[in-house]
């Protein structure tokens, strides 16, 4: 029997956000191998950076205390940008894009698109469309990067959403090159060893 899931739509996810308890994810801080990934960055070439499903959006926050000034924050729910316009007020409100990621223009392209919890979000039957379209929004040799959950959440109803690293190839392989596919070496505690750390360049 097929799995039914309810639409994980933009009211589903600001009565999360708003419900105490229903943001497990939320780690309240840019996570460690993010934080290594970012710091390596150069901050003179000014990437153009998107983070879709960014929640809270401490990545955003922590690029943009680095220097970069290209980051776009796109979610569906008010609640996450909202908090994030409050703890850096001076943050490009233009870059605050309450929206779909599937329904962004691939016209307007990016160096750089950041992963952090928005795959394990998605209805599971979006993956290969989420895939076309991280291709879609990167220049050529656009990089994707990232965290995904290498673990299964068995019978799971609602985000997040599990899987494999075999899995995850099959996806991309037919976009990206890959450069970085392993296990993150510097997780949360809570998380070591269930991440896959990526770095997939656009073909």
């Amino acid at each position: 029997m097929q799995t039914v899931f309810p639409a994980f739509d933009a009211a589903y996810w600001q009565a999360r956000y708003t419900t105490a308890g229903r943001d497990g994810w939320d780690a309240r801080h840019a996570t460690p191998p993010l934080r290594a990934y970012f710091d390596q960055l150069a901050v003179n070439q000014q990437p153009r950076i998107l983070i879709p499903g960014a929640g809270r959006a401490y990545e955003a926050e922590y690029l943009h205390r680095l220097g970069f000034r290209h980051v776009v924050v796109a979610d569906f729910a008010p609640e996450p940008l909202a908090a994030l316009a409050a703890r850096v007020p001076d943050f490009p409100k233009e870059n605050l894009w309450q929206a779909d990621f599937f329904a962004l223009d691939p016209a307007d392209k990016f160096d750089l698109i950041i992963e952090q919890t928005f795959f394990c979000a998605l209805n599971p039957t979006l993956r290969p469309a989420y895939a076309r379209q991280c291709a879609a929004l990167l220049r050529p040799g656009g990089k994707l990067a990232g965290l995904l959950f290498d673990t299964d959440f068995p019978n799971a109803a609602e985000p997040p959403f599990g899987g494999s690293r075999a899995e995850y190839a099959a996806y991309f392989k037919p976009y990206f090159e890959f450069i970085h596919f392993e296990t993150a070496y510097n997780s949360l505690p809570a998380r070591a060893g269930r991440e896959l750390f990526i770095c997939l360049r656009k073909m």
